[in-house]
């Protein structure tokens, strides 16, 4: 097995820092058997950390993991998310019950809200520490929030039990270094990376990225991966459908990247230097 970093959630609990991501799976039936062999291997590599959510493929995805993760259930820190139109205090608690079934289980490692919708987050948060109590879940936290949303609910009488915030992340899209990450950090709560390749392929193009892929003698997903979680306090979620990338994505666990690897990537994509929106796909 791979030796993938752990990072520590603030309840102590250690997970992989590179988990695996499932965006856009589920969606073809003939393409569901590659999809669940790519997340048994990567569970292999020790990616155990699994990310879904009710939208992708409208269940699907979360179906298709249900099925890779059979008799494996054990080795597998799950994480799913509720639509935010869903997200209502008996919402919420319906909705995982109803991803529970497609995944086969009967409990969530962590539950996430998608993105802030219309639904109080106060409301939200009541609905998630109900499923708490009940056993459904062991823990909860949010997708796509900034700062300003993160402090709301960090004021909230349960707040401080949030897990983490998943949100986009890679070196084109380093926004959240400005704020966002500061404000999680000071609170030893981990974020958590989607996309940290990139979409399209753009990224991996980089004349940066080959460079300090050519120096570590490997290829440029890898190095944006191990950029991602370079500060031990990020869970970064690529995801892979084909052996290869699987096996591309856990070696990034073992790239440690040098001053020069690292300034090499700042003076192609520099650092945030004010506040900007909050980058969302």
């Amino acid at each position: 097995m791979t030796v993938i970093p752990a990072v520590k959630l603030s309840d102590g609990t250690e997970v992989p820092a590179i988990g695996q991501g499932t965006w856009r799976m589920g969606e073809r039936r003939n393409s569901a058997a590659a999809e669940e062999a790519a997340l048994r291997l990567g569970i292999d590599c020790g990616m155990t950390l699994i990310d879904t959510a009710e939208m992708y493929g409208e269940g699907g995805s979360e179906e298709v993991v249900g099925r890779a993760i059979a008799g494996r259930r054990g080795e597998v820190f799950l994480v799913s998310k509720v639509y935010p139109h869903n997200a209502s205090r008996a919402g919420v608690v319906a909705a995982c019950e109803r991803s529970l079934k497609r995944l086969k289980t009967d409990r969530l490692d962590l539950y996430l809200l998608h993105w802030r919708g219309s639904v109080p987050l106060a409301e939200t948060v009541e609905g998630f520490e109900r499923l708490r109590r009940d056993g459904k879940i062991a823990r909860w936290g949010v997708s796509n929030l900034d700062v300003a949303d993160m402090t709301e609910i960090a004021a909230l009488p349960a707040g401080k039990d949030c897990a983490t915030d998943q949100v986009l992340y890679n070196p084109e899209h380093r926004g959240i270094e400005f704020d966002l990450l500061p404000w999680a950090r000071n609170r030893e709560m981990p974020a958590m990376a989607y996309s940290p390749v990139g979409q399209g392929g753009g990224l991996l193009r980089a004349p940066a990225l080959r460079n300090v892929a050519r120096r570590h003698c490997t290829s440029p997903a890898p190095i944006a991966i191990a950029w991602a979680i370079r500060s031990g306090s990020v869970i970064a979620i690529p995801k892979a459908a084909t052996p290869d990338h699987v096996r591309a994505n856990a070696e990034a666990g073992a790239i440690a990247l040098t001053p020069e690897d690292l300034a090499e990537i700042d003076a192609a994509f520099p650092p945030p230097a004010r506040k900007a929106p909050l980058g969302i796909l």
